[in-house]
């Protein structure tokens, strides 16, 4: 297990440091240039995914992604979510935390590709708000996808974080549906710690909330939704949830 391990993450970090380095200048080109580095990269990450570490991914539901402007609310377990998202769809604006903007070479990347990042600063909260949803109409102006991981930060599988109210004004605000996603993949990918381990992620992507519900039953709806689905999924995995 540990020298799969020292394999995967060799191959994964090596190949990103990689390709952040030599396509480094292509930042100047414009986003759509962009765009296709980062699709090659993680078409590399699934790779080394399926071959050195021996982790698939199942996507059930894909059906149910709408060609019309959306917003995706995912369960956060680990990094895993946030690298393949892009591989499932094609051009996602993705919330994120600000500071991931700041690492060398790939947070440009993730700038250049029109992110929306949020600060974890106290206080900011009324201000974090407006920027959001600017940035936030710019995208769907863009035509993308707008992806939102509703508690803020990683749960271990089988736990969940208190859901933020960000996700509710994006709702609010654009007037428009949002597709709630579960999966397992803390199982495979923790949220902390060195050991990665084979198997099969399930991604399921759920019936949309169509716009028109208060604050409280929104954020009640998408809650369960999306809790209800990952503790299945979580058990399909091989760890046991209690439903009490």
């Amino acid at each position: 297990m540990w020298l799969r391990a020292i394999a995967f993450n060799s191959a994964f970090y090596g190949w990103t440091f990689l390709i952040s380095f030599l396509f480094f200048p292509f930042l100047i080109f414009s986003r759509s240039v962009v765009l296709k580095i980062i699709k090659f990269w993680i078409h590399g990450v699934v790779w080394i995914c399926e071959n050195i570490l021996g982790l698939y991914l199942t996507i059930r539901g894909k059906e149910k992604l709408l060609s019309t402007p959306v917003i995706l609310a995912v369960k956060h377990q680990s990094a895993w979510e946030t690298i393949f998202l892009h591989y499932i769809l094609f051009d996602p604006s993705v919330v994120l935390k600000r500071e991931l903007l700041w690492i060398p070479f790939f947070g440009w990347f993730l700038k250049r590709l029109g992110m929306v990042p949020v600060s974890r600063t106290k206080g900011r909260g009324t201000q974090d708000i407006r920027n959001l949803l600017k940035a936030a109409e710019r995208a769907i102006a863009r035509g993308q996808p707008i992806v939102i991981f509703p508690e803020g930060t990683r749960s271990y599988p089988g736990k969940k974080e208190t859901y933020q109210s960000g996700v509710a004004s994006l709702y609010l605000h654009l007037k428009i549906p949002v597709i709630p996603v579960a999966h397992n993949a803390g199982l495979f990918w923790p949220r902390r710690g060195f050991l990665k381990y084979p198997g099969h992620i399930t991604l399921e992507i759920l019936d949309p909330i169509e716009p028109g519900l208060s604050r409280q039953e929104f954020m009640r709806v998408l809650e369960n939704k999306i809790e209800s689905r990952t503790d299945d999924l979580i058990h399909e995995g091989g760890l046991y949830v209690s439903k009490a």
